[in-house]
């Protein structure tokens, strides 16, 4: 059971169109947040945390990319990374090649499988959630307010 009380500003409509697609569901920080608070509920939440680190690691300077890149290897990557992500060792191989000379494209790869694992895998398991529905229907019968 999720506490929705940081979404009160939240449209139905909005959250209709978090169905559409993750990608609308991650362009919207509540869709963020709500998807998050599913995702540690099924114990993997380290995917989106991932997802966010690497696309806030896009818009880096590149002088702080180095530690940034640190950052994201340690925490998400290496071996016994304690959120460690789901990809195979040739992808963590790969990534952490990367990280060693990191370019804003270092982990976008690695951000690819995570994202399509997401879709494949959390995104439809959330659109069935007792959490998306009961958030859904809530706003569904409040009154709008225009």
């Amino acid at each position: 059971v999720f506490y929705f009380s940081c979404h009160l500003r939240l449209s139905a409509e909005e959250v209709i169109q978090w169905s559409q697609s993750l990608e609308k569901l991650l362009a919207s920080q509540s869709g963020q947040g709500v998807f998050r608070e599913f995702l540690k509920s099924e114990f993997s939440e380290e995917n989106i945390e991932f997802w966010l680190a690497c696309e806030d690691y896009k818009k880096t300077k590149s002088d702080h990319l180095h530690g940034k890149a640190e950052r994201i290897y340690e925490e998400f990557v290496q071996s016994d990374a304690i959120k460690q992500i789901n990809i195979d060792y040739q992808m963590r191989e790969a990534t952490a090649k990367r990280a060693q000379d990191p370019t804003h494209t270092s982990f976008d790869e690695a951000q690819k499988t995570v994202y399509i694992l997401m879709e494949r895998d959390s995104y439809p398991r959330f659109l069935k959630s007792k959490a998306y529905l009961n958030l859904l229907n809530q706003l569904q019968k409040m009154p709008r307010q225009d």
